[in-house]
């Protein structure tokens, strides 16, 4: 019997200021990239809990989740390594917290950077993933839901 598939969750923060989006610039085995700030699910969180974690370790910045901007999948493969992986990403939109400036931002995060709309578009070859314009592009046309249209059972977060 083969393994059965399983995509890999993920959460990202789309995070908008003044006309400009905070992104982060990070180590990859591609080289620096750009990318939304942005993880992988860890075990016993919801959705919107570990967008908040994974925006306040790449940024400095705490986040609270206000939208959800998407559900989006996207496949990857890495040439280098033929790693193939599929990730299933839950974009949010929200409130930005003062920055830190004593918070360490997560290994491999070199920089954040705030970029205009344009800027993004204009940078997209330095792109870590094609979801990092795509979920910018939903945040400026509008595109929001209730947080309430994901349900995390109280069985995953042991509340």
């Amino acid at each position: 019997m083969s393994e059965r598939w399983k995509p890999s969750a993920t959460v990202a923060a789309i995070i908008e200021q003044d006309g400009r989006f905070l992104l982060i610039e990070e180590h990859t085995p591609e080289g620096l990239r750009l990318n939304n700030p942005a993880g992988h699910l860890d075990p016993g969180e919801s959705p919107a809990q570990g967008c908040a974690r994974e925006a306040l370790e790449e940024t400095a910045h705490p986040f609270e989740p206000t939208a959800l901007v998407g559900v989006y999948l996207s496949r990857f493969h890495r040439h280098t390594t033929g790693e193939d992986i599929t990730y299933l990403r839950f974009a949010f939109c929200g409130r930005l917290g003062a920055h830190d400036p004593t918070r360490p931002l997560d290994g491999g995060i070199v920089r954040t950077v705030w970029m205009t709309p344009e800027e993004v578009r204009a940078s997209v070859t330095r792109h870590r993933s094609p979801l990092v314009l795509q979920c910018i592009e939903d945040y400026l046309a509008g595109v929001r839901y209730p947080l309430s249209v994901i349900h995390t059972d109280p069985g995953v977060t042991g509340a």
